[in-house]
């Protein structure tokens, strides 16, 4: 199974894919996709847009999982999280891709152990669990351990409808 990783931020939205074999994980690749904060707000999230479906195109993924928004104390910076999201989210159902979403603290837990991990825990963890990757930045790190973390989730959850615990 092959999973695409998104951390959608309107700035610097992160991407990374992987390949799922039963609780075997490899890398396959990883970017950013950055904006310019001077061009106008339709612009950006265009762009943001088409640069998630040539993603999609290049690696063909079989599902996608993305991180869930949360509320910043900024309500204008929560606004335009929540714009970006919207942008790479149907980016991905223009391509009839299904997507799984996951809160911050669920994604640490699944990679780290431990949902209060900090971003140098969660990158340490990423080196060991795709050793030889080069990961372009830490936004490609946190979608690579959003895809992670949905691989581990989905296999769970998968264990748990077969009537396994």
């Amino acid at each position: 199974m092959i999973i695409l990783g998104l951390d959608p931020s309107l700035s610097c939205t992160g991407w990374g894919v992987i390949r799922s074999e039963g609780s075997r994980i490899a890398h396959i690749a990883n970017g950013q996709i950055k904006t310019d904060a001077k061009a106008p707000m339709v612009e950006r999230l265009h762009h943001l847009h088409d640069a998630v479906r040539s993603v999609l195109i290049a690696h063909s993924p079989d599902r996608a999982a993305c991180e869930e928004v949360f509320v910043n104390k900024n309500p204008q910076s929560t606004l335009k999280l929540a714009q970006a999201r919207g942008s790479v989210l149907a980016g991905c159902g223009a391509n009839g891709l299904k997507v799984n979403e996951h809160s911050a603290r669920l994604v640490k837990k699944a990679v780290v152990g431990t949902g209060a991990a900090d971003k140098a825990q969660v990158q340490a963890m990423l080196k060991i669990l795709l050793p030889g990757a080069e990961i372009v930045g830490a936004d490609a790190a946190d979608a690579l351990a959003v895809a992670i973390a949905d691989a581990h989730l989905s296999g769970a959850m998968s264990i748990r409808k077969r009537g396994y615990r």
